[in-house]
């Protein structure tokens, strides 16, 4: 146990956000620097619990208590050996993930709980600024080959993986970068991609092979593949973006929010000057109160929108957790996170009835009305029509499953009845010799568990291709049954 009096002298402190006006005219992370002192403290509020439910809560099972106390006694070294033992991409899961972990936390049951998010960040950037995140490539070869479709959090683990495996892997990515969302879906300001690009470059001098602007499917089929390689990992994640059918969907400026992102992200890869949809000067409204929902809302910011409005049909949840979502669960409680502080508006209960539009085909408003959740569907509340102004609308409603088109046709693999993709225990999907991981078979899901899959996928693939594996694998083959 790190400081045996920490949880009871020490209060929960996090890190310092920048400047509302300020961050707002950049695009840099909105969290300044965390000073190394502090966070020791924080790390000592750890209690070492006999039975660490934060194990629970992290699906990758990271080593929390075990980090906290090395952090406690300056041993930082040590604490990224043990953070890296269970988690490809800590610097990632430090900055994006929602730490289910911390509402497991035991601490949590009565008092704040150990801000673990924070520990992790911070060791992993400070290990990279000493220089202890080096190349770890394989000692001998296996001779065998492994393709992966799919260069997101889940595609770019179980090809780390497999490479330090011993195995040749080339990872496949239709855009012209790779990293999947965490490139193009993820604001700079939530996550610098200078994050993103060292740890690729760590994946190069490991042996891992990076195909972009290669859409698999078209430019190269998937019985290609099949000749070329042993071994096929999908990890396409569920980009099936929900869509409104509605009066007036047709109308200019009605936009999904991946038609909106990305192009904010190459202006900061230096790619445009003007994102190909700018909203500055302009009135946004944003459908869908998630993580993407508050993308679009940092960023309309930057841009300079000149008012924005966020939707959710669901009613306006608790600040405390309720009673019917005990600890160690994961609440649906109330969030400001760091758009949500830089301004707008947020109107929860409400639905859209269809999109307005003028005489040239251009959107000027929505219409919509109140809703009450009733015998288990959204009720309209008779009379509570009413218009609300708008120039773009951002549909962030989620994500309902992989794309369909040529790739799963070609490699004849199969849907489950949730549009998911199908896969045994191993991580096989019903082709022999074609794996399947993160929310491509899973469903839109967090990052945590697109690592969490991809590291399990890639023992997966190391055991059928080896015999045996001493990849670990977080989520066991037992707790993955297949899913008909």
């Amino acid at each position: 146990m790190a400081d045996p009096k920490g949880f009871l002298t020490t209060g929960r402190e996090g890190p310092t956000r920048r400047p509302v006006d300020v961050r707002i005219r950049d695009w840099n992370e909105v969290y300044e620097q965390f000073p190394a002192d502090h966070l020791e403290k924080q790390a000592g509020r750890c209690m070492d619990c006999g039975i660490p439910f934060c194990h629970n809560g992290c699906p990758l099972g990271n080593l929390i208590p075990e980090w906290n106390d090395l952090v406690w006694h300056q041993d930082w070294r040590s604490a990224s050996e043990r953070l890296h033992a269970t988690n490809n991409f800590p610097e990632f899961t430090g900055r994006l993930c929602p730490a289910p972990c911390e509402t497991a936390c035991v601490l949590g049951i009565n008092s704040d709980p150990v801000t673990i998010k924070q520990v992790e960040v911070e060791i992993v950037d400070r290990a990279w600024d000493e220089g202890w995140i080096t190349p770890q490539p394989a000692p001998r070869q296996s001779g065998k080959t492994v393709a992966v479709i799919g260069s997101g959090p889940a595609g770019l683990a179980a090809a780390q993986q497999l490479a330090r495996a011993g195995h040749t892997v080339a990872v496949f990515e239709r855009a012209d970068r790779i990293g999947g969302l965490l490139r193009y879906g993820i604001p700079e300001f939530k996550m610098e991609k200078r994050h993103l690009d060292r740890r690729l470059e760590q994946m190069v001098s490991e042996g891992v092979k990076f195909r972009a602007g290669v859409d698999v499917g078209t430019d190269v089929t998937g019985a290609d593949l099949r000749r070329r390689y042993d071994a096929v990992v999908i990890a396409v994640g569920a980009t099936d973006w929900r869509d409104l059918p509605v009066p007036g969907r047709e109308l200019t400026g009605v936009h999904q929010a991946m038609e909106f992102l990305p192009g904010a992200n190459r202006v900061q890869e230096g790619d445009v000057e003007l994102a190909p949809i700018d909203v500055s000067g302009k009135h946004v409204v944003i459908l869908g109160g998630g993580d993407t929902g508050a993308d679009c809302l940092g960023t309309s910011h930057r841009q300079g929108a000149a008012s924005v409005t966020q939707l959710e049909i669901m009613p306006l949840p608790p600040e405390q957790r309720p009673s019917g979502q005990p600890w160690p669960t994961f609440p649906m409680t109330y969030k400001v996170t760091s758009a949500h502080e830089e301004g707008g508006e947020r109107i929860y209960a409400v639905s859209t009835n269809r999109f307005l539009g003028d005489e040239s085909g251009r959107l000027r408003a929505l219409e919509i009305v109140e809703v009450e959740f009733r015998d288990g569907t959204f009720e309209p509340v008779a009379g509570s029509e009413r218009e609300l102004r708008a120039d773009y609308v951002f549909l962030a409603m989620g994500f309902t499953g992989p794309e369909l088109g040529p790739l799963l046709t070609q490699l004849d693999v199969e849907l489950d009845v949730r549009g998911n993709l199908v896969r045994d225990m191993q991580y096989m999907s019903n082709v022999e010799g074609v794996f399947v991981a993160g929310d491509a078979g899973r469903g839109q899901s967090l990052i945590v568990w697109a690592i969490a899959e991809g590291r399990s996928a890639a023992a997966g693939v190391d055991r059928w291709l080896s015999g045996s594996t001493n990849l670990p694998a977080p989520i066991p083959p037992t707790a993955r049954p297949l899913v008909v």
